[in-house]
């Protein structure tokens, strides 16, 4: 069963966009490092934008970065592999400057002021590059400084552990269904680049009504 999900394949937590907004706000309050603050929001604010997974995440180098930090290149082995004989073909996402998110000038900035200079995008203090679970601990420790809790199916929410990448991933597909005009799962297919349309709807499909 992949994470967040119920015994049929449905996303069973999420966050609303002003929740997001708030982790975001979070990544700079004064218990965490200085140097890793914008770091840390930079996370945020591109899985929330581009829905990835948190291993295609940490395989991110600097020079994926592309046309200003107005599009992110993802090689075919770097994505999740599917379970087939064929990997994902090399994409490129579109990360829009005009966007309320401001992914762009969110990844220059960081960027412009980074702390540690390394091939990989996002390094971590004791190495060259962030593993899966120092993102998790990340996500936990800034969702229990904003006290963000991840919404459920039963309308309860979930407690700051919940706040995961995967999380994340699902709160993407909820504010396009949700707050964005225009989108169908079919967009949402797209962005978080499933492989047929029927995954799309098995784990969203519900989303439109929550």
């Amino acid at each position: 069963m992949a994470e967040n999900t119920d015994s049929q394949g449905q996303a069973t937590v999420w966050l609303e966009p002003g929740q997001v907004n708030e982790l975001r706000t979070a990544a700079h309050a004064d218990r965490f490092l200085s140097y890793l603050r914008n770091r840390n929001e930079t996370i945020i604010t591109l899985m929330y934008d581009t829905g990835l997974r948190v291993g295609e995440l940490v395989q991110l180098d600097v020079e994926m970065f592309r046309n200003g930090y107005e599009q992110l290149f993802l090689p075919g082995h770097i994505q999740k592999d599917y379970p087939t004989e064929s990997s994902p073909s090399a994409i490129t996402i579109e990360l829009d400057p005009d966007d309320a998110l401001g992914t762009p000038r969110i990844a220059s900035s960081y960027m412009i002021n980074r702390w540690k200079s390394a091939p990989a995008l996002f390094p971590s203090r004791v190495s060259d590059r962030m593993t899966p679970q120092a993102v998790r601990d990340m996500l936990s420790e800034v969702a229990a400084e904003a006290d963000v809790r991840p919404f459920k199916l039963d309308g309860s929410q979930a407690t700051h552990s919940a706040v995961t990448p995967h999380a994340l991933r699902h709160s993407v597909a909820y504010r396009m269904l949700h707050e964005e005009d225009g989108y169908t799962l079919y967009d949402v297919r797209n962005r978080l680049r499933h492989r047929s349309i029927q995954t799309t709807e098995r784990v969203y499909d519900h989303f439109r009504t929550v």
